[in-house]
């Protein structure tokens, strides 16, 4: 993929890869990531799932809990969240008609590489280390709903519908499945899976698909920006160590006595760190923490 020289919200300059169906915004500590094929409901193709994955990839990098510092060596602050939005009245229809058709004359060994990009998209936004927030507004389906599993915050408006559609095609949401299936576990998965059919904001709200419902856009924009800044006031390295810490737990096949040993560990070790001194420090000293936007 092409880069090219961009300015930044953050009145910086820096090198940001070049895409046409998605865009990029940096401001300051915060990615701003839409997808902008709103003329097909921006449909999930080829070349939108390589650009959000280059995009993911780029986002990750300049993360403060990749680099392990709040500022870059030019002085721009390294991101803490990702935001990512829709453009126009929809969120996101799912694959694009013509990428499924096509799916219909590959080879089981092409049709392998077409899902392996998509788990890289899932994956690379699911492992994030920038606390990720969605704004859904529309439809969430198939893919796009794949997406909303895989965002660590996500708000939606009165109209959102979401589905596992896969059902509706004769296919499985396999993909996107274990992404969904830990966000709102066996029963519900199994459950929508099944019935591929949309749910609305409401019942999404209810079992734990999404995080929280506004009335209206504007007051869905509101609730992004509070977010915003109650992340800010969270260390950055102990967000992402947050998010390591739920795969350990996920993954933990030794005995109960070894994990909480493991916790005492780790514990100690984040304590120990650069973050965990400066947080204790700020907080006996009465002082903000140098994470905190008043303070960088």
């Amino acid at each position: 993929m092409e880069f090219l020289e961009c300015d930044i919200m953050s009145s910086s300059t820096q090198s940001l890869p070049k895409t046409e169906l998605c865009t990029l915004v940096i401001d300051g500590s915060v990615a701003r990531i839409r997808l902008t094929r709103p003329d097909v409901f921006n449909a999930l193709n080829v070349k939108l799932i390589s650009e959000l994955i280059e995009l993911f990839s780029w986002t990750s990098s300049k993360s403060v809990f990749s680099s392990g510092k709040l500022k870059d060596s030019d002085g721009n602050e390294n991101l803490r969240v990702l935001v990512l939005e829709g453009e126009g009245r929809h969120f996101c229809a799912g694959a694009d008609i013509n990428m499924m058709k096509e799916g219909g004359a590959k080879s089981p060994e092409e049709n392998r590489i077409d899902s392996e990009r998509l788990d890289m998209l899932f994956n690379s936004l699911w492992s994030h280390p920038c606390f990720t927030i969605g704004v859904v507004q529309g439809v969430a389906l198939g893919g796009g709903a794949g997406l909303i599993a895989c965002l660590d915050h996500v708000i939606v408006e009165p109209k959102t519908r979401i589905a596992l559609s896969e059902g509706k095609l004769g296919i499985l949401p396999a993909v996107i499945g274990p992404y969904v299936y830990r966000r709102i576990g066996s029963a519900q998965f199994r459950r929508l899976a099944m019935l591929a059919s949309r749910i609305g904001a409401e019942e999404s709200l209810r079992i734990g698909m999404v995080d929280q419902f506004e009335e209206s856009p504007e007051a869905a924009a509101a609730a992004v920006e509070g977010v915003i800044s109650e992340v800010l006031t969270t260390g950055p390295m102990a967000v992402g160590e947050a998010k390591k810490l739920a795969l350990i737990f996920d993954r933990w096949k030794d005995s109960d006595q070894e994990l909480r040993l493991w916790t005492l560990d780790k514990t100690s070790e984040m304590r120990g760190s650069r973050e965990g001194q400066e947080g204790l420090a700020s907080f006996l000293e009465k002082r903000s923490a140098d994470w905190k936007p008043d303070s960088v």
